[in-house]
């Protein structure tokens, strides 16, 4: 007997979806045969573009080496540029209004303080300011001459030489680094528009001499020592005799046609120390001084010490401030210890984050100064004052001052001011 042949039946709807599976996997194979083509096309785009940009980094390379070549064979100042190519004015202007205890409030001064900068090569650069103030001709009460006058002051003049990186040597009417007030406060960066008394009083701004400073980095984490020694004239007598009285003290004299009057120089210096942790909080410390001769004869001498301490805790607040001692031998009071010391500080209310019109360009500023002058006259003064910033440069200070002054060279108790401040 012959075995039954095998036989299986498929119904028409399991024929249907395994035809319909088929096409449909003929359709994906299709798109990725497509996708393939195009995947492939972009490869050669993409290799045709590495080429070319592989020729024009070539090219490039090849003229940065021939203008190198060129500028090293050129001298380091172009003359045919003029020397105007590397001259630069900046400066600042004040505009102050005011009223004194006892005076008449008026508009009481008209500064423009020109900086000239000029670069005469790499390593050598000159710099000098000006003060060109309008004032009355009358330089007394009762002295009601008509008409103004104008006058001229040299702030400061320097000739400076780049050692390195780290030094420069700097020769003509320096800026003593005295604590940091006459290098960093002058003019409109002074958020208050009058000095502290013990700057103006007890020891100088300035000197004619030479001076080396520089700064060297401390680690990796942004601190800097800086540092600053010179060698001025110093202090002289304005008397015309050769007592050399307390009061004769003059701490801007001792240069001029008749050169030194008492041949000896006065040395002093600086060293700082600058720490900071993050963007827009640094604190830095110094302490610098110096010593020299100042009478005729050349037997008495002036001597002073400075500490000088700032803060930025974050952008909106500064505070800052000297302390300061001198020592001043004299023929008729012995040696006399003037003394004096300030602390400033600011708030800037766009700490505040109120989102109100104008609050943010206003800064609330607070001083306190005291001035002790060893010859019987001692002075505190408090200071309360209002910044608007028109922009960074465009300033509106108003401040007002209380004193509390005893002595012979008491001052007034009382006064207010008013200074419009533009740097450039």
């Amino acid at each position: 007997m012959l075995p039954q042949p095998a036989s299986a039946q498929v119904s028409a709807d399991d024929f249907n979806a395994l035809k319909k599976t088929v096409e449909q996997m003929n359709e994906k194979l299709q798109k990725l045969e497509q996708t393939h083509a195009q995947d492939q096309q972009i490869i050669q785009q993409l290799q045709q573009q590495l080429g070319e940009t592989k020729v024009a980094v070539t090219n490039a390379q090849q003229t940065a080496d021939n203008a190198a070549k060129v500028q090293s064979a050129s001298p380091a100042l172009n003359v045919s540029e003029g020397p105007m190519h590397n001259f630069t004015i900046v400066g600042d202007a004040e505009t102050q209004f005011g009223k004194t205890a006892g005076q008449h409030s008026s508009f009481v001064q008209a500064d423009f303080a020109p900086i000239f900068l000029f670069r005469a090569s790499d390593d050598v650069l000159f710099e000098a300011g000006f003060d060109f103030i309008l004032a009355n001709n009358g330089t007394m009460i009762s002295d009601r001459s008509p008409g103004n006058t104008t006058t001229v002051n040299l702030s400061f003049a320097t000739l400076d030489y780049l050692l390195n990186d780290y030094m420069t040597l700097e020769a003509g009417e320096l800026l003593l680094p005295l604590g940091t007030y006459s290098e960093r406060s002058a003019g409109w960066l002074n958020k208050i528009p009058d000095n502290p008394l013990a700057r103006d009083s007890i020891v100088p701004g300035t000197g004619v001499g030479v001076e080396l400073r520089g700064a060297l980095p401390i680690g990796a984490s942004g601190q800097s020592l800086t540092f600053a020694g010179y060698a001025v004239n110093g202090p002289s007598s304005g008397a015309t005799n050769s007592i050399a009285s307390a009061s004769a003290l003059d701490l801007n004299g001792n240069v001029g046609n008749n050169g030194n009057w008492h041949g000896n120089p006065s040395g002093g210096g600086r060293v700082g120390w600058f720490i900071p942790w993050k963007p827009h909080y640094d604190f830095e410390l110094g302490l610098s001084g110096q010593s020299g001769q100042w009478s005729d004869s050349g037997n008495r001498s002036w001597t002073a010490g400075v500490v000088d301490a700032a803060l930025h805790y974050g952008p909106n607040i500064e505070v800052k401030g000297e302390y300061i001692k001198t020592w001043v031998g004299s023929d008729d009071l012995g040696t006399i210890r003037p003394n004096g010391w300030w602390v400033q500080g600011g708030y800037k209310l766009a700490g505040m984050g109120l989102e109100l019109p104008y609050i943010n360009n206003f800064e609330l500023m607070g001083r306190y100064d005291y001035l002790n002058d060893a010859l019987g006259t001692k002075t505190d003064r408090y200071t309360a004052g209002l910044v608007y910033y028109f922009s960074n440069t465009l300033l509106f200070e108003a401040d007002y001052e209380w004193l509390r002054s005893h002595g012979p060279a008491a001052l007034p108790p009382n006064s207010f001011i008013l200074q419009l401040s533009y740097g450039f």
